[in-house]
């Protein structure tokens, strides 16, 4: 690690030493290094004269644009750290996301967003009205000490609660990942980027610095959500190398490509991705065809700990090996603990909760409280302190050393690479006028995906299902929108009087019928767990 690291600083030595070289393109608009860097810095300057410096959070609810690039820059730049609010979500769900950032000191909009976040009591900034007075101001690059303890980004995650919570990343980490990229990758001035993930996904912050950290363009796409039509065709046109993606993401890449017959994808230099459980199957065959020279990366890691943990080449899964596919070895600065429930070392092979230690361990949630926080925590390791933070996930090392994951040990699924908690949605079900009491459970489909599906007990018979998803639609952003809604009589309990969640998994898992607009067993005899 070096004495400063800060990933803006980089950008700016590659702005000195390239200044003619292409930073960003996106819908036919195109910023040199030398233009990024000048228009960053004019927004630092504003930022500045507001008194927004260190310490400072800023919100970016903007689609991805130039003025994404400036905006997230700009803010680093000042010593604040941004906050990505995703215009894709409901403005519901941002508003929900807001009251959790009262210290919030200004969001960045644009016209196609402000309406999202207007009711905020926070002021929102149009670059483009702004563009006068920000070109008036001086774009020398701002004298702001940042050290590597400051915050960088902070990302939502979804809460055991209800409600989203943020966490926030350091530079130090931030700095380290992106190192451990370039250095472990030999990622160069080359190695050009495609954005496919939603601004408010925590690979999406790596994605987005990356290509300016190892002095390569950016490649944004104009859409808020996956096109893999799009995707595919940018791939083709604009000399992409690498893609940062969530596994789900990846699936429909090789797809489209196989499909069609194409060659975009095979001939990327990098593929990382993950995010939810690999089915090695639906990319094995297209990953293995003569010709394909791009390197598949299984990358394993949290939102608390700057994303990525871990990472396993794909090429290393010999043909007809079953199991889990490994997730691999930690990244630089990083240890990764397997854990029982007193906190204490298991051995080899064996089974427990994965836990982080290292630089890329996060400044914790801001503004928590309650055992959410508390998985942020000090324990004694050889002698002296050390910081870990306890995944929830399980898993074990194998004699090779590399890191499986076998799922969650909470409620909590990935579901298209974004952490959810089937709690949350329940409770944007029970808020909905036409139902009286809703579960979710999940469901993996044939290729290994994760899929939320919802039971609901109507309060009148008439309820339809496309009503409780454009319902959930106003609240949730659409990843946490079940794939299906079944209606019960009545949602079945446990022995204990909480809902019997295996009862309601076991029902998906078998044929169902439609009985009179109600989801029944095809075999009724079979039934699980009994109506309430």
């Amino acid at each position: 690690m070096p004495r400063e690291p800060i990933v803006h600083k980089v950008f700016e030595e590659h702005a000195r030493s390239t200044p003619d070289s292409a930073a960003v393109v996106c819908a036919g608009q195109r910023l040199t290094y030398g233009e990024l860097n000048a228009k960053a810095n004019q927004f630092a300057h504003f930022l500045a004269a507001r008194g927004i410096s260190r310490g400072a959070k800023v919100g970016v609810c903007l689609d991805y644009s130039i003025d994404m690039a400036v905006a997230v820059l700009g803010t680093l730049k000042s010593g604040a750290a941004y906050v990505p609010l995703d215009p894709s979500y409901p403005a519901a769900r941002l508003q929900l996301m807001l009251r959790q950032l009262p210290d919030l000191a200004l969001i960045v909009v644009s016209p196609a967003t402000v309406g999202l976040v207007d009711s905020a009591a926070v002021e929102a900034i149009d670059l483009q009205e702004r563009s006068g007075q920000l070109a008036s101001l001086v774009a020398t690059d701002p004298d702001v000490p940042v050290t590597g303890d400051d915050l960088c980004y902070a990302v939502f995650t979804s809460g055991s609660t209800g409600t989203p919570k943020v966490t926030a990343a350091r530079h130090e980490g931030w700095f380290n990942l992106l190192n451990w990229l370039a250095l472990e990758y030999g990622l160069h001035h080359g190695s050009h980027n495609l954005v496919v993930s939603a601004f408010g996904f925590d690979l999406s912050q790596r994605s987005l610095l990356m290509p300016l950290f190892c002095g390569a363009t950016q490649h944004l796409m104009p859409s808020r959500n996956f096109d893999a039509a799009m995707a595919y065709r940018m791939l083709n046109e604009h000399g992409v190398r690498t893609v940062h993606c969530a596994t789900s993401a990846l699936y429909l890449l090789v797809d489209w490509e196989t499909a069609r017959g194409g060659e975009a994808l095979a001939a990327l230099d990098y593929v990382f991705f993950g995010g939810e459980p690999l089915s090695f199957e639906r990319v094995a065959q297209w990953a293995r065809r003569e010709g394909n020279t791009c390197t598949l990366l299984h990358q394993y890691g949290v939102a608390e700990c700057t994303d990525v943990a871990s990472s396993y080449d794909l090429a290393d899964r010999r043909a007809g090996e079953q199991g889990v596919v490994p997730v691999g070895k930690p990244v630089y600065n990083t240890e990764i603990h397997i854990l029982d429930e007193e906190l204490r070392d298991v051995g080899t092979g064996e089974h427990g909760e994965i836990c982080i230690s290292g630089i890329s361990v996060g400044a914790g949630y801001l503004n928590g409280t309650g055992p959410e926080s508390e998985r942020f925590t000090t324990v004694m390791r050889d002698g002296a302190p050390c910081r870990l933070y306890r995944t929830g996930d399980r898993g074990y090392v194998t004699q090779a050393g590399e890191l499986v994951v076998l799922g969650r040990m909470d409620a909590q699924v990935k579901v298209r690479g974004m952490r959810i908690d089937p709690a949350d949605v329940e409770r944007a079900l029970g808020r909905l006028d036409g139902v009286r009491e809703g579960a979710v459970v999940t469901r993996r489909v044939d290729s290994g995906d994760v899929e939320l599906i919802a039971f609901v007990v109507p309060k009148e018979a008439e309820l339809d299902e496309s009503d409780v998803r454009a319902g959930l639609l106003e609240a949730l952003p659409r990843n946490m929108v079940p794939a299906e809604v079944i209606k019960l009589p009545e949602i079945p309990l446990s022995h204990n009087g909480k809902v019997d969640r295996t009862a309601l998994a076991e029902r998906v898992r078998q044929p169902v019928r439609q009985v009179g607009g109600e989801a029944r067993p095809a075999n009724p005899e079979r039934r699980p767990g009994g109506l309430r």
